[in-house]
């Protein structure tokens, strides 16, 4: 009954012009925009959802020490490291990127930003996975945070996927 509410819900927010198929996984475009992210993503009961806990960085400088951003990189390695993390995470439950309906990112102000999150540097790994070729955009947030649990981490993104 919940799930019948809420898609009456959704559809009567977003209409049913254009609508996909029933029972389709619809991510509804931001109106007059092609910023690579989903106004909101309608997953229908059919679908099962998955939810990827958050993931951080790899080691790309193993000559230096463990806590320092200069042992995960910048912002765009970081981002890089940890959507290919990711990718692999969906890949061992066979799915894909193109499953991805929301994600929710951590960043971390970067002294070399003015301490300000480098929102530039995560788009540009982001658009690497989405947008473009792969056009299955996700709902996303993106937030600074004060830090993660270990010093040298500027990212940390958690994703949720569904799939007929």
């Amino acid at each position: 009954m919940k799930k019948v509410f809420a898609a009456l819900l959704i559809s009567a927010a977003f209409g049913s012009a254009g609508a996909a198929p029933k029972g389709d996984i619809v991510r509804h475009k931001i109106p007059n925009s092609d910023f690579p992210i989903a106004l909101a993503v309608t997953i229908p009961p059919t679908a099962t959802i998955h939810f990827i806990s958050g993931q951080v960085p790899a080691v790309v400088n193993k000559e230096v020490a463990g806590d320092t951003i200069a042992a995960f990189g910048d912002t765009k390695t970081q981002s890089e490291t940890v959507l290919k993390k990711i990718k692999e995470i969906l890949q061992g439950m066979k799915l894909e990127m193109s499953d991805v309906v929301k994600m929710q990112v951590f960043l971390v102000g970067d002294p070399a930003n003015g301490g300000k999150a480098d929102t530039k540097g995560f788009m540009e790994a982001y658009t690497q996975y989405f947008g473009g070729a792969q056009p299955n955009l996700p709902a996303r947030a993106v937030v600074q945070v004060a830090g993660l649990s270990n010093p040298g981490w500027l990212v940390e993104i958690e994703v949720v996927a569904a799939k007929k």
